[in-house]
């Protein structure tokens, strides 16, 4: 799960990461009341969507009189904004943050990701802040540094310091680095974090450090330990497909592709997407309906499915375990009692009550209903048509 800037700017400032003054609104009126609040006489209006590239897309803007707020603030509220993490259908900007300027001296990069290969945190720095770090990575990957975090200890002093040198920060520059950095792991270990990162980390003036911006993800499965961060979800910042797939309990994410998935099983879901690609298509989605899944439940799994306009092709690839393949066969008569499906479902069912599920089917009168004998025939089918059908 992800928020907004405010919101970690929020968590960040208990931990004692130092951040700046600011309040999000959702008005212009209030947007200039903030202001005046904050005091001084330079603020910065930012937009607060789910995206990256804020800036390059005209939703984070300077102001230096509070004329300028509320006259940016109106600009901002209600925009589409469109950068390289939104697509091109972009992101409506309900919410806006007035925030305080600061005089800058240098901006850097800091961040905490789960290295899933390692399955240890890594802390990243480089020092081309205020950039698209992808962009760093990609294209100058040596201009990122990267320490590994041993869990059990938790980051170190002398890491912080090592990072701190490679920067090329010094004197009393490193002091304040250092304790940004502990207090920046310790946000990330004890709410459980999937991410964290500052971009830019602006080093002042007076040799300070602070989170000019500041993004932060979380384990969806450790949200029951913090019910006020699960409080903090924005589901109009979220696909609203998946939004409704999670009250069903489904793990639906939409994709780019044409050819819907719909399976049981984390493990056969991916093994089912990979062989889509091999042969040629591309997945529009990862659909697990899970071990526990009934009649009402795939209904909806298949309802989500035909909802994505991109689908052209549907491939149900079930093995019978812990689910029987005869309510998953229920589950897609029920689906399409009162939805017209025009493109072609291609079906291979296996294990507990295969052969029960395939006479239901068989008589529920689906014409666009095709049978595969195995994984690989079935996807072979399913890629061909959806191709033909585009």
């Amino acid at each position: 799960m992800n928020i907004h800037e405010y919101q970690s700017k929020s968590i960040l400032s208990k931990y004692g990461v130092a951040t700046l003054s600011g309040k999000m609104t959702t008005s212009f009126s209030e947007a200039r009341k903030i202001a005046e609040e904050i005091g001084g006489n330079v603020w910065v209006v930012k937009a607060q969507v789910h995206a990256g590239g804020r800036g390059k897309a005209g939703g984070i803007k300077l102001a230096k009189s509070l004329d300028e707020v509320e006259e940016l603030s109106k600009k901002i509220l209600g925009m589409k904004l469109i950068t390289h993490q939104t697509g091109s259908e972009g992101k409506i900007v309900k919410k806006i943050y007035i925030e305080s300027g600061a005089n800058i001296k240098r901006e850097y990069y800091l961040g905490i990701v789960l290295d899933r290969k390692k399955e240890i945190p890594v802390m990243m720095a480089s020092m081309e802040g205020g950039v698209e770090i992808e962009k760093v990575a990609s294209e100058t990957p040596e201009k990122i540094i990267k320490i590994d975090i041993d869990p059990l200890v938790g980051l170190q002093n002398f890491q912080a310091r090592m990072l701190a040198f490679k920067l090329g920060l010094e004197n009393e520059q490193i002091k304040h680095f250092v304790k940004f950095a502990m207090a920046l792991y310790n946000t990330y270990s004890k709410m459980d974090a999937s991410l964290v990162e500052i971009n830019p980390l602006a080093l002042l003036e007076d040799n300070s450090l602070i989170a000019l911006d500041a993004k932060m993800g979380f384990d969806d499965n450790a949200l029951y330990r913090h019910k006020d961060i699960a409080e903090m979800r924005d589901y109009d910042e979220e696909d609203a497909m998946e939004v409704e797939a999670d009250k069903y309990d489904l793990n639906y994410v939409k994709l780019d592709g044409n050819v819907g998935c719909m399976v049981n099983g984390a493990g056969l879901a991916m093994s089912t997407m990979d062989i889509i690609k091999y042969e040629g298509g591309e997945p529009a989605n990862f659909l697990d309906v899970g071990g526990g899944a009934n009649a009402e439940t795939v209904a909806k799994g298949f309802e989500i499915i035909l909802k994505d306009k991109n689908v052209k092709a549907i491939f149900i690839n079930i093995f019978g375990g812990i689910v029987r393949c005869d309510r998953i066969a229920k589950g897609i008569i029920k689906a399409t009692e009162n939805i017209t499906i025009d493109i072609p479902i291609i079906v291979r069912l296996d294990g507990t009550n295969a052969k029960e599920a395939i006479e239901l089917l068989n008589k529920s009168g689906i014409d666009k209903l095709i049978s595969a004998t195995d994984l690989q025939d079935g996807a072979r089918k399913c890629v061909k048509l959806a191709i033909n059908n585009n």
